[in-house]
């Protein structure tokens, strides 16, 4: 079995998802803040179960990649970030990240993205990553052009979520892109 790759920056470790993180994940993916703009929500801690589920499947069908994002030194978990829809034929995937509101606002979005970032284009060999966030997310939105993310434009009303239609801003970066990134990137 291929080792799992974890990352540290100056201030995180990214490590492999484990079993018992699933108490974390539940307690971002059910809170209210973290789940205004994600994709999905769960109520119980047994229907978390398919959030866990989605990231081993992710990694054993090589569709993408998710860490757990820890503290460096504590080991304390914060949020989960990673890969998904990847394409090798194409070298492209989305990024996904998600922080638990007690550690909001203090560079670790941008920290933990970069990371990303520089593994996704250097062990990965992606070309492109795209990242898809909801209009009304500006704190995401913030972050993805501090990271040098070029907006490429709206996808208006894109989806549906709990009965309404939301739009999407459309970010991407590029291989070519990876120094505009590299000072964020604190290891």
């Amino acid at each position: 079995m291929e080792r799992f790759p974890e990352i540290r920056t100056e201030r995180l470790w990214l490590r492999r998802i484990v079993e018992e993180d699933i108490i974390y994940v539940h307690k971002g993916l059910s809170h209210p803040e973290v789940i205004r703009f994600y994709g999905v929500s769960y109520t119980t801690l047994e229907a978390t179960t398919e959030q866990m589920e989605f990231y081993r499947k992710t990694l054993e069908d090589r569709s993408g990649i998710f860490w757990a994002i820890c503290d460096r030194n504590t080991g304390e978990f914060m949020g989960v970030g990673g890969f998904y829809e990847y394409s090798e034929g194409h070298r492209k995937a989305e990024v996904g990240y998600w922080l638990l509101p007690e550690y909001w606002s203090k560079g670790f979005m941008t920290e933990g993205m970069g990371a990303l970032v520089e593994y996704g284009f250097t062990r990965m060999h992606l070309h492109r990553i795209e990242g898809f966030v909801e209009t009304p997310n500006i704190a995401c939105r913030r972050a993805m052009d501090k990271l040098n993310f070029r907006h490429e434009g709206k996808l208006r009303d894109y989806e549906r979520k709990n009965g309404e239609f939301i739009s999407l801003e459309v970010y991407s970066l590029l291989e070519s892109d990876l120094d505009l990134v590299k000072k964020y990137i604190r290891f």
